[in-house]
């Protein structure tokens, strides 16, 4: 015969457990639900300009990010805020910087909702980044300058067909998820649309500032 003491014991377990994936429910609920008005609900006329990245591909948790005095960088510390990423080698050509600068202008143009926004630059070289750029990309809100190999960046960011992986901008969320890629040299105005709707969807669940 089974002990009463013990059937108690393992009913209270699973009415624990029932709770704690009830919270985790409750918790998640408002980022799925965002997510599926995004990507399912489609009023007629809507089209994106960026394409979305199905499934999401999660910020790997094992990126070997530094800052530029060779110090490494948790790619966790990068949650919590929208991120608005540029990749481009440390010598940094005319189209890199025409890209860093359009990143800072697409931020700017969100107005109030830009402090979700955060702005990277991945560098997937060792080069050494040329004083003036670095001065410029320092300016008011400054960019966040990260190191990366360029192979391990490639195991989660990727170009579309045709392009090189710095032609574009990749837009992260504040999870963590890589799901929207613009397309190489896009226009700005299309892109701060897909922007403002990302950032609209996710009004319900995300703020300001890293938690």
């Amino acid at each position: 015969m089974p002990s009463p003491g013990l059937d108690d014991a393992a009913r209270r377990t699973a009415i624990g457990r029932l709770k704690m994936l009830l919270i985790l429910a409750v918790c998640a609920a408002p980022v799925i639900a965002s997510y599926l008005a995004y990507f399912f609900y489609r009023p007629e006329g809507r089209t994106n300009y960026g394409e979305l990245v199905d499934p999401l591909r999660p910020l790997p948790a094992a990126l070997p990010l530094s800052d530029l005095q060779g110090r490494a960088v948790e790619a966790k510390s990068l949650h919590g805020q929208w991120l608005l990423l540029v990749v481009a080698g440390g010598a940094c050509d005319a189209g890199c910087e025409k890209r860093l600068w359009l990143q800072r202008q697409l931020r700017e143009a969100l107005g109030r909702e830009k402090d979700r926004v955060d702005k990277i630059w991945l560098v997937d070289d060792a080069q050494a980044l040329r004083p003036e750029t670095l001065q410029a990309v320092s300016q008011g809100d400054p960019v966040t300058v990260l190191r990366v190999p360029r192979e391990a960046l490639a195991q989660w960011l990727s170009p579309s067909a045709g392009h090189s992986l710095e032609q574009h901008f990749y837009v992260v969320d504040p999870i963590g998820n890589w799901m929207l890629r613009a397309p190489g040299d896009p226009e700005p105005a299309r892109l701060k649309r897909d922007i403002d709707r990302l950032l609209r969807a996710s009004a319900g669940w995300d703020r300001a500032g890293r938690p």
